[in-house]
């Protein structure tokens, strides 16, 4: 079934193919693709639509000596297949399995571990440049996507790239399908003549020879700028310093095998345009290349995707909220950088789409903007993955938080994400959240609470944080209309003895299970800030062993709070500090990993009763 791709083992097997079986190896590659990923789960759009361009890189560049940068990643399925890892696909994203993503220690083929947007390009900037210093002809080449170039650091790359004049290759993978019409024969045969040396020598010799008529160079450089505006949108890439080629057809092997092989005896900084098509070669992914951009496992026959569980999960608690309250408050504005689907706004955004807002991948520019807004009297609600917030960070700080803006960030995928693993866990917010002045920072321990604190959040008139896991929650009904939480007040959830278990967010019900197995005390203390000193300071002198229990890291989080607080009031007690090790977690089972932190109820008992032997 698999008779070429069966004898590629590494991009040295691929150069020795004939030109014309490489379609016949492109149409195996998406078959074995589609078959993959419909049992594991994982990016299959945008693998479809890079299988032609990824032959061609490997086959035209002497990989891994020269060097290719995926922008996030999601694009390297068929990379990883051609660089000696077609057999492990089958463990793609599973514990002990290879990652979802490029990782410099999984192979030498993986240059660069990405997994968050728009960093290729100064990522391939710095091999490029590397390789300039030590005297090396190597490559770099840098693919990212449309969306990706939405992302601020993506253009900062391009200025700098453009003043430094390496040897770097910037491809842009434009799937958009309403700007594919410029794809043709003429646009093809247009970008094979740009990256040729003749026209490369050709323009360098043309202006050694009129710099002395600098009218003359300007008009012809003008003229130049005219002719390929007519037909290329690549004016604004040759203002960076740029040699502008394309757009191609990215499904094209003949083409691009061309064009990359003349630019790669090119000098200088290049820009390759290529179009490609989401999902090509599976007609359900061409037709709804969203919903097959991160897929569960389907049934490949008919399309149908395995579903987790019949309880809502966190993310469309929020959706139905951010509707409700919408229709409630005219004032109500939704924003997120490129995560409409992802972060449950896709009703909201049909509802009310004057007041919604995608910024693209943009985190900076989205929390600045909803503090603009904010300063006008709207309340912006920002719903942004917890590991997407960190590149916020000062957004966050100097333009909402120092002025006091009620700025409300409802904030995903906080704690371990499961199959994605450690570029896309939440694993620190509640330690860099909680040091800001002016945020009030909430973790739900259930889907009933979770919306409760959205509503609280979303009136406070002050910077705010609803932190809440990916996936569902333990099925607790949602009752609307609730009251608002008192701001820093927790609750006692279980009476016992001896021990008391302070559980933030996810990890009530996990230190319930635990407490009935002990007889612990168990409080569900809902506030990271402020905290609830009152109640800590209580269950601190009427118990032996105060346990605080976190799916965040240990270091600076709600548990070093706590302790803070009893060092301020001149409280000695026995503490335990559990929540996620010092160390960034590969991807996995989301429960198993929980459970092999520690964080399960059988987990917290055992660490309790083991500090209470000792």
């Amino acid at each position: 079934m698999f008779k070429l791709l069966e004898t590629i083992n590494s991009p040295d097997d691929l150069r020795k193919l004939e030109r014309d079986q490489l379609p016949q190896l492109a149409a195996e590659l998406r078959e074995f693709l589609i078959e993959s990923v419909s049992k594991t789960g994982g990016h299959l759009s945008s693998n479809l639509g890079t299988v032609e361009l990824t032959i061609a890189l490997h086959t035209i560049f002497n990989t891994p000596e020269d060097k290719l940068v995926w922008d996030v990643g999601h694009q390297t399925y068929v990379h990883k297949m051609l660089t000696g890892r077609r057999a492990a696909m089958s463990g793609l994203r599973m514990k002990g399995g290879i990652a979802g993503f490029p990782k410099r220690d999984e192979s030498p083929y993986d240059t660069f571990g990405t997994g968050h947007s728009s960093t290729s390009i100064s990522a391939a900037l710095g091999m490029a440049v590397a390789a300039k210093l030590r005297g090396s002809d190597e490559r770099a080449v840098a693919i990212i996507g449309d969306g990706a170039m939405t992302g601020g650091m993506a253009f900062e790359a391009l200025n700098n790239a453009g003043a430094i004049d390496a040897n770097l290759l910037v491809i842009l993978n434009d799937n958009d399908m309403s700007i594919s019409r410029p794809v043709g024969a003429l646009n093809n045969y247009l970008a094979k003549l740009m990256s040729g040396r003749f026209y490369a020598a050709m323009r360098r010799g043309s202006e050694k020879m009129l710099k002395g008529m600098p009218p003359m160079l300007e008009f012809t450089k003008r003229a130049e700028e005219h002719i390929k505006g007519m037909v290329t949108p690549g004016t604004m890439f040759e203002e960076f310093g740029f040699n502008y080629i394309g757009p191609i057809d990215g499904h094209d092997i003949d083409v691009l095998l061309d064009t990359l092989s003349n630019i790669r005896k090119l000098e200088g900084p290049q820009f390759l345009h290529i179009v490609t098509q989401k999902g090509k070669g599976y007609p359900l992914a061409e037709e709804d290349c969203q919903l097959y951009h991160g897929v569960g496992k389907f049934d490949r026959s008919n399309g149908i995707v395995s579903k987790p569980g019949t309880h809502p999960t966190y993310t469309e608690v929020f959706g139905n909220w951010l509707c409700d309250m919408a229709g409630q408050d005219e004032k109500l504005v939704g924003i997120t950088p490129a995560m409409c689907e992802g972060s449950g706004m896709v009703e909201f955004a049909e509802k009310f789409p004057d007041r919604y807002f995608d910024v693209g991948i943009a985190e900076q520019h989205a929390l600045t903007f909803a503090a603009g807004l904010a300063c006008e009297g709207y309340k912006p609600v920002v719903a942004i993955y917890s590991t997407f917030l960190q590149r916020a960070y000062d957004q966050l700080i100097h333009d909402i938080a120092i002025q006091n803006l009620p700025v409300m960030l409802a904030i995903d995928r906080g704690g371990l994400v499961g199959a994605d693993g450690a570029t896309h866990a939440g694993s620190f917010d509640l330690s860099y959240l909680r040091c800001i002045p002016n945020l009030t920072v909430m973790a739900p321990a259930d889907e009933n609470e979770c919306r409760q604190m959205l509503s609280t959040a979303f009136r406070l008139g002050t910077p705010s944080a609803v932190r809440y896991p990916r996936g569902t929650g333990p099925g607790v009904a949602i009752q609307p209309n609730l009251q608002d939480l008192p701001i820093g007040k927790g609750e006692v959830r279980r009476e016992g003895h001896h021990v008391a278990i302070l559980a933030f967010g996810s990890m009530l019900a996990p230190a319930l299970q635990a407490a009935d197995q002990l007889d612990a005390t168990v409080a569900n203390m809902r506030f990271v800030k402020p905290l609830d000193e009152e109640l800590v300071l209580k269950l601190a002198r009427e118990h032996a062993l105060l346990v605080t229990v976190e799916e965040n890291v240990v270091q600076g989080g709600a548990g070093s709070a706590v302790a803070e607080c009893l060092a301020r009031h001149g409280l000695h007690i026995t503490m335990l500090h559990l929540g996620l090790p010092d160390e960034f977690l590969e991807q996995g089972n989301p429960a198993q990993m929980l459970a092999d932190c520690g964080l399960d109820g059988a987990g917290i008992a055992r660490a309790i009763q083991e500090r209470s032997v000792n």
